[in-house]
């Protein structure tokens, strides 16, 4: 498959869009800590002429403006089972809510993963729409975000619910 990539504006700074056939295969923030192979991006294309990266672009967009709560994008992630397996979890926490390393951790064998599991979730290749963010420490504190704490925070803010639907996220 021949990959290609766009970068989108968005009100975090610019996100470089990857993507394989019919699937995103990464999202990165710039000075992402983990970034993608350079030479793998493929050759840079308008987002506007590929679907892929088109629709990547519109969900981003409206997800950012908050309108958009979840997508549909095609992803496709290459990691090893245990990171694929922290990177499936990770699609399943709702907008809005959030959740523990420990509690990934347990859920997937044992409190002794946690470390595993912010590794994993550290490398998640694709920002956003494999939401990431929405992990935090045991004590609810941000930690981590291979974005920068700033942008988890953002992102977090952007879904806080409302005084009135619920507690504060962090």
């Amino acid at each position: 498959m021949t990959a290609r990539h766009a970068v989108l504006p968005s009100t975090l700074g610019p996100l470089t869009a990857l993507a394989e056939g019919d699937a995103l295969v990464g999202l990165y923030f710039p000075g992402h800590t983990y970034p993608f192979v350079p030479g793998s991006e493929g050759p840079e294309v308008t987002a506007g002429e590929d679907p892929v990266l088109a629709a990547v672009a519109t969900q981003i967009g409206e997800y950012l403006d908050g309108v958009r709560t979840d997508f549909d994008v095609p992803v496709r992630t290459a990691g090893g089972e245990f990171s694929e397996r922290v990177w499936a979890r990770l699609r399943e926490i709702p907008y809005g809510t959030t959740t523990t390393y420990g509690e990934i951790a347990r859920e997937l064998g044992g409190p002794g993963l946690a470390q595993r599991v912010g590794q994993a979730v550290g490398h998640n290749p694709i920002s956003i729409i494999v939401p990431c963010h929405r992990v935090v420490g045991a004590d609810g504190s941000l930690t981590g975000y291979a974005g920068g704490l700033e942008r988890k925070r953002a992102l977090l803010a952007l879904e806080e619910p409302s005084a009135e639907d619920g507690a504060r996220l962090f």
